[in-house]
């Protein structure tokens, strides 16, 4: 990439500062020196860089609720706003964030592409669509680097599914990889420079990529002209020698790794050829120099953005990417009168996914919470109905919990902080006064006051020795051990019941999980982390159910809150299925029975099945909403603003889904499907799904008046035909007219948002995409423009389309 004079100063002192290195100090730069930071050079004047997890918020260095963030929706509901300036301001906000706790690089943005909906992690990626979700991540990574804190783009590449994701070989055609896989990744290079890129666990075509010469330096750096550092998933590298022949820059995360001394030995031994390392260095101290932690450089952003209103923006976004796919009988806008709202996570909001992109905002607005302080005093009543926690969950509501450390003499050595039953400490983030040297065991104890009465599950989510004591009783006492080999199972592995005990509501009870502390096996690093599991007293099913029916009949508008759970959809496992967990199906479909005048809240992060959609009034897609959610559901149920979602991945059942592997076979997972992917997959096989690639309604109704495409630019003529003003996501779609078994149908050409009041028409442009009417030639290893008649038709939705006309390319 060709640089301006202020990234050729930067150069310059990169430079100096790379002569001035011995092959020690190198080698020890590209090695993490702990799980977040990368070791100072003072001799150079260079700091620590310091990375943290996103993408929906900025964790920093610990992982604990006693240092909040601002949690923002999931990235699929960002897709679902279909609005890259929104991405951007998001972007603004998270390197607030950033440079608050002092973090200089963010692990994110996530944009590998919803291959299949039973992925456990899609809730972390924006959409089906490559072009998509390359639009929306530019804008992501432009706002983070705009306020002078390096991004990371995720996980190059293929990295669609999390079955063995460490081993799995994913078989990828190389049209596939260039018309699909690597589109959102070289968007987002084009048009936004990122600073850095993670290679990903998993191997394509038979090379693991931390060591793919062929995508790293080939593709990426050589084509692309990328010139950010490359940092592996955390303990991905496994090569010192082929990890940086591979274009491998970090290996993260530290002490041990296989660069640092090994790196330097390989090269002394003839291995490795210096300048491979001076290359990689070269890259690190370049993203130093951005940040502004290179004496002498001059950081890309020396005056931050204007201070951005977190709590504001996460309702905002909220709001513009709910997504109404169904509003018969002009069910929303909520009418006056009272509500019956049910389901528990309308009391306890889910508002994020679960695994690494986990952050603790400082306060959560459930829908409850949202509804109540909207809607006049009393119209609101509330029932649990159904429960999808079917499994235990970290303790929290009616917990104070502290750590207390001890030697293994058992004398105090340090306390810490615990606000909730989850722990984990990396590296040396541990209470003053303890070393892990001296630390043998963690007590978290403290009082557990129960909002109601009866039989309290308690359990353990960790590896190792604990002792779990209740009331003065222990009920466990020995060694919970792994049941898979995963180096991550103490953190995403689902807790373990180990006690059930009669409790009574609003008394205070003494608890405690006392662990003896080991590190995990397989993970380089010292790491505390374990969890204090809870689940309230399981009432009988039918009667929740009946108890939210009874209010519902009684009420004018019934609110259903449904969602999936952590074990549902988290980093770590994939999905079995498509079904919403436990009787929340059963809940719908008895409370629109009792209320014809039915609303449905979808609160997951991807695709679940809706199996009762067509028996009630209205759905609404409310994604993972982030710690605003119920603020912006309140906004967009009473009206005050209208839903501005558009779905950015097809819905429909798994029986339907065209492409629904993602278990390996003999640790290969091919990629049979080619480029048919998402909608492209579903209009091949003919397929109706229950909901439609970029369908979303809103409050008001639209008229598609026209389309003229002169050269590669669509104008399309739109008008508001109904009766308030309202936001429309105008989207252009482009098909050969001559069908061809290898090509989908249609692609997506391009994209625009148009406001207009009541009546008004507005006119909206377009760019279109020359990869819409082109393929990758395998053979010519380039992209090959395909001549003929297309259609470019502009519409709603990939099936509801409005306007068209037939263009010669």
């Amino acid at each position: 990439m060709q640089g301006t004079p202020a990234d050729e100063a930067r150069e310059a002192v990169v430079e100096a500062a790379l002569g001035k290195l011995d092959l020690d100090a190198k080698a020890r730069l590209l090695s993490g020196q702990d799980m977040w930071t990368l070791p100072a050079l003072p001799e150079i004047g260079l700091k620590s860089l310091v990375m943290s997890d996103g993408p929906i918020g900025v964790r920093g260095v610990r992982w604990t609720a006693d240092d909040p963030s601002i949690a923002l929706p999931s990235p699929t509901a960002l897709g679902a706003a279909w609005d890259p300036e929104l991405a951007r301001r998001a972007g603004v906000l998270l390197a607030q964030e950033a440079r608050r706790k002092g973090v200089h690089v963010l692990l994110a943005p996530t944009v590998n592409l919803h291959r299949s909906p039973l992925g456990g992690r899609h809730f972390e990626a924006y959409s089906e669509d490559p072009h998509l979700t390359g639009w929306i991540g530019a804008g992501y990574v432009n706002g983070v680097q705009s306020g002078g804190v390096g991004t990371t783009v995720k996980h190059f590449v293929a990295n669609d599914a999390e079955t063995d994701r460490f081993t799995v070989n994913n078989l990828v055609s190389e049209r596939a990889l260039h018309e699909l896989y690597l589109v959102p990744f070289e968007i987002i290079v084009e048009n936004a420079r990122p600073w850095g890129v993670m290679t990903a666990y998993n191997t394509v075509n038979g090379t693991t990529m931390t060591e793919h010469h062929h995508l790293v330096n080939e593709i990426l750096r050589g084509d692309w002209g990328f010139d950010g550092i490359n940092v592996s998933d955390w303990t991905a590298a496994r090569s010192t020698v082929a990890a940086i022949e591979g274009g491998l820059d970090i290996a993260m995360p530290g002490p041990e790794t296989v660069y640092g001394a090994p790196l330097a030995q390989a090269v002394r031994d003839g291995r490795v050829d210096e300048s491979k390392v001076d290359d990689a260095v070269r890259n690190v101290l370049r993203l130093a120099a951005r940040v502004g932690i290179l004496d002498g450089a001059e950081p890309v952003v020396a005056q931050p953005p204007a201070t951005v209103d977190g709590e504001a923006l996460a309702r905002e976004i909220a709001r513009r990417s709910f997504v109404l796919v169904r509003n018969e009988n002009a069910a929303l806008p909520l009418r006056p009168g009272t509500v019956a709202l049910s389901g528990a996570a309308a009391r306890d909001a889910r508002v994020l996914g679960g695994g690494s992109a986990t952050v603790f905002p400082s306060r959560i607005v459930s829908p409850l919470d949202g509804l109540t302080a909207a809607l006049p005093e009393g119209s609101v009543t509330y029932a649990v109905g159904a429960d999808p926690n079917e499994e235990l969950a970290v303790a929290d509501k009616g917990f104070g919990l502290s750590a207390v450390c001890r030697n293994a003499e058992g004398t105090v050595i340090g306390t810490g902080s615990a606000p909730n039953g989850q722990l984990q400490w990396m590296g040396d983030d541990l209470p003053e006064g303890v070393t892990h040297d001296t630390l043998h065991t963690v007590d978290l104890t403290g009082t557990f006051t129960p909002r109601e009465s009866g039989p309290h599950t308690f359990g353990i989510k960790g590896l190792g020795a604990f002792t779990l004591t209740v009331d003065g009783t222990t009920y466990y006492d020995d060694v919970q051990r792994p049941d898979k080999e995963d180096p991550f199972e103490a953190f995403f592995g689902a807790p373990v019941e180990r006690a059930r005990v009669d409790l009574t509501a609003g008394e205070t009870y003494e608890v405690s999980l006392s662990h003896v502390v080991t590190l995990p096996g397989g993970i380089p690093l010292k790491v505390v982390g374990f969890a204090l599991a809870h689940q309230d007293p399981q009432r009988d099913p039918d009667e929740l159910i009946a108890e939210a029916v009874a209010a519902a009949r009684a009420a004018d508008t019934a609110v259903v809150v449904v969602a999936t759970t952590e074990r549902v959809e988290s980093e770590g496992f994939d999905r079995k299925n498509l079904q919403l967990p436990g009787r929340q199906d059963d809940l719908v479909r008895a409370v629109a029975a009792a209320n014809p005048n039915t609303v449905v809240v979808v609160n997951s992060g991807s695709p679940v099945e809706l199996p009762w959609r067509d028996e009630v009034a209205a759905v609404l897609i409310g994604w993972f909403p982030g710690q605003e959610g119920g603020a912006a559901l309140a906004d967009v149920l009473t009206g005050a603003h209208e839903p501005g979602g558009r779905l950015p991945t097809t819905w429909g059942s798994l029986d339907d889904a065209p492409v629904t592997q993602v278990i390996p076979a003999d640790g290969e997972l091919a990629y049979t499907e080619d480029v048919f992917i998402g909608y492209r997959a579903w209009e091949k096989e003919g397929r109706t799904p229950s909901y439609a690639f970029g369908h979303g309604l809103g409050y008001t109704d639209w008229t598609y008046e026209s389309i003229e495409v002169r050269g590669m630019t669509a104008t399309v003529r739109v008008r508001n035909s109904g009766e308030r003003a309202g936001r429309e996501v105008v989207q252009v779609y482009a098909a050969p007219v001559e069908r061809d078994a290898e090509r989908p149908a249609r692609v997506l050409a391009g994209f625009a948002a148009v406001e207009a009041g009541p009546g008004e028409s507005a006119e909206v442009v377009v760019e279109l995409l020359r990869s819409a009417f082109e393929i990758w030639d395998e053979s010519a290893n380039s992209w090959s423009l395909v001549p003929g008649s297309y259609k470019v038709q502009a519409g709603r939705s990939i099936a509801d389309r409005r306007v068209g006309v037939t263009i010669e390319v």
